[in-house]
């Protein structure tokens, strides 16, 4: 496992990671993520495994077109970054493949490999799109969340959670898109699709929801006459 010197500030509601880089060493971030950085450390924006990857990332898996890298030169330097929204941040040490929702991709070891998945109709991403992200390989990966995350361990079961409120989930879970309950329920009772997992493996889960947050938002704002 490649280490990587980090720690992670003021979670759960407003959340910054901050990062200690040798000289020389990289770690790469979604574009607009910096808060601050140590004078000797360079930027390199680029099109993430070629155009072809960059557009798929970005049109299919909510990203941004381009990748900041960010690489010391000549002395060790740290770099703190944070996501756009308030919430958590949660590190995981990847050494295979982990699956997250479109967005919450803050930053990784610089030969973290970010790919996008097809969701097929069993998808529950509904307001993201067809498309999960796909991170792969071994280093560090750092996500974000709308909210503080709680992490569910299964052992061979079935566990059911919002589909607004799932950041991400290991191997060896597989999961169903199903309604809440009957019609009824699935109109009235305020709980849309829920994504219902089986298998043996973790699930990370945010504690507020993007399209909640918006529902209760909207009632508020102007409204043109």
């Amino acid at each position: 496992m490649i280490s990587l010197r980090y720690e992670i500030l003021h979670r759960p509601s407003f959340s910054l990671l901050r990062v200690e880089l040798e000289d020389g060493e990289a770690v790469q971030a979604e574009t607009g993520a910096m808060v601050y950085m140590s004078p000797n450390i360079k930027i390199e924006t680029k099109m993430k495994g070629g155009l072809l990857g960059a557009l798929k990332r970005s049109a299919l898996g909510g990203e941004s077109f381009f990748i900041n890298t960010f690489r010391t030169e000549r002395r060790n330097g740290e770099i703190g970054l944070a996501p756009s929204y308030p919430g958590d941040i949660e590190a995981f040490e990847l050494s295979g493949t982990l699956y997250a929702q479109s967005g919450a991709f803050l930053a990784s070891s610089e030969d973290v490999r970010i790919d996008t998945k097809w969701g097929g109709a069993k998808t529950f991403f509904g307001r993201e799109g067809l498309f999960l992200l796909k991170l792969t390989g071994e280093g560090y990966v750092f996500l974000s969340s709308f909210g503080a995350i709680q992490r569910k361990e299964l052992r061979d079961e079935k566990f059911i959670v919002d589909t607004g409120h799932i950041v991400a989930f290991s191997e060896g879970l597989d999961f169903k898109v199903r309604k809440v309950g009957g019609l009824k329920s699935t109109f009235l009772s305020g709980e849309g699709l829920v994504a219902e997992f089986r298998g043996t493996g973790t699930l990370y889960i945010q504690t507020r929801s993007v399209d909640g947050f918006v529902g209760w938002l909207v009632p508020f704002l102007p409204k043109k006459e």
